[in-house]
């Protein structure tokens, strides 16, 4: 999936930092909704990461409970990110 267009769909501008607040929370809301409806892994999986990048992702058990493999690439990815977010690029 394309993260502009992503961000596009859900909030209905290529610019997110131009949104009042109001319309943040409406698209925040919108891709909640989608996350919830989505029924194909791969897309599933992207729509959490976006949600997850928003800071409103649910945790990897509750988000994908009956989805085990998508559990654990969530939580690899979590583990990535962090890992990524405490030691940068040291090459």
């Amino acid at each position: 999936m394309d993260l502009d267009a992503l961000i596009l769909h859900f909030f209905h501008t290529e610019d997110p930092s131009e949104l009042t607040e109001a319309e943040y929370e409406l698209g925040l809301e919108r891709l909640k909704i989608g996350f919830g409806v989505e029924r194909e892994p791969g897309r599933k999986f992207a729509l959490w990461t976006l949600m997850d990048a928003l800071g409103v992702a649910p945790l990897p058990a509750e988000a994908f409970a009956k989805e085990p493999l998508l559990k654990a690439a969530a939580e690899d990815y979590l583990k990535a990110a962090l890992r990524m977010e405490r030691y940068g690029d040291e090459e």
